[in-house]
């Protein structure tokens, strides 16, 4: 997946690149910085002492060492000063110089930290936002997996007017069931209250809870399953499988033949390494996961409808009582198809993230 979220140690994460957020002597700190060099051991410290020390927005490479990675970017984010001070314009020329060696040296794989953003003072919702914004960019022109390494829940922040808007729609809707589900099931418990009390004394009425008298009484609307006449029935199991419908595989390319983009600005779009869509494209019968299907969806920036018949194909459907579904419901609902930026909602609602 080219761009993910974890709450990891950064030390501890595997990647050809781990990105430190260093101090501008690059001879080590607190924070990031402290922890970096004690996993890498001496010898990191003793490489630093050649690089002269590095200028704010710009970055340097030195060797992995005793981290699982083969460099080490150290770069080094300015210090909030109110905002007015050129910040955002040198931290995301942190992200762009560290994305720009990890390029140049063939790296596959690169781990930041959320730099600036601890001792530092960035506004944590803010640098957020310029990390994202810098991922998302380099990763319209280049194929590499960028992993965000986020300590703890506290290191982590979207904007709080964003957050109380999916908290609002997640309470409401859940709230909605609720009340379909109260209105509905005490009616039914009061009918059978109502025959027990107008009984006769010497009937034997046997009390069952709500919950049951709900499932045994049908559905309204439910109509019996209708029986296949025998001339409608097909010849055989196989001839009755050859005439399925399209496959989810089948489907999608005809949305992006139809879409008008090309392949790479579709999973690209998706946040979907690309060879997991030549694996889609090759077989027909491909089964994803319900994230892949889900982030193909909102690349392909498709409605709450389509969107269902997309999972659909899949053997999928959204539903009203799982967190993340509504989470991915409330973007669609409200046009807002950036993959990034729901990923961002997912992980602060502690979901999986779309893929």
């Amino acid at each position: 997946m080219p761009f993910r979220i974890v709450r990891d140690d950064i030390t501890r994460v595997k990647a050809d690149a781990v990105v430190n957020a260093a101090n501008s002597s690059l001879l080590g700190g607190g924070g990031v910085d402290g922890a970096i060099h004690k996993a890498a051991g001496k010898k990191l410290l003793e490489e630093c002492r050649t690089l002269g020390g590095c200028a704010t927005g710009d970055a340097k490479v030195t060797k992995g060492y005793r981290l699982s990675c083969k460099y080490i970017i150290h770069t080094v984010g300015p210090v909030w000063q109110g905002g007015g001070s050129g910040e955002a314009r040198a931290l995301r020329s942190c992200y762009d110089r560290s994305l720009e060696l990890a390029r140049e040296r063939g790296c596959e794989s690169i781990a930041f930290p959320l730099i600036s953003s601890g001792v530092y003072g960035y506004p944590k919702a803010e640098a957020l936002s310029i990390a994202v914004s810098a991922f998302e960019d380099f990763l319209r022109q280049n194929d590499m997996d960028i992993i965000l390494v986020i300590f703890d829940r506290s290191a982590f922040e979207i904007s709080s007017s964003l957050y109380s808007s999916i908290a609002e729609f997640i309470d409401d809707t859940y709230a909605d069931n609720a009340r379909k589900n109260d209105t509905r099931r005490p009616m039914q418990f009061r009918r059978l209250w109502k025959a027990k009390e107008s009984a006769p004394a010497d009937l034997d009425f046997e009390e069952v809870s709500a919950d049951k008298a709900a499932s045994d009484m049908p559905m309204a609307g439910a109509m019996p399953m209708p029986m296949m006449a025998p001339s409608m029935a097909p010849e055989s199991l196989d001839a009755f499988l050859a005439s399925r419908d399209e496959s989810f595989s089948q489907y999608l390319l005809r949305l992006i033949d139809q879409s008008g983009m090309t392949d790479p600005e579709v999973y690209r779009k998706a946040n979907i390494d690309r060879k997991l869509f030549s694996k889609i494209r090759s077989k027909a019968d491909y089964k994803p996961k319900k994230q892949t299907v889900l982030a193909f969806a909102i690349a392909l920036e498709l409605s709450l409808e389509d969107t269902e018949r997309l999972l659909a194909k899949a053997g999928y459907a959204l539903s009203d009582s799982i967190k993340f579904d509504l989470i991915v419901k409330y973007f669609i609902i409200n046009g807002r198809y950036d993959i990034f930026e729901i990923n961002q909602a997912l992980f602060a609602f502690d979901q999986t993230l779309m893929c």
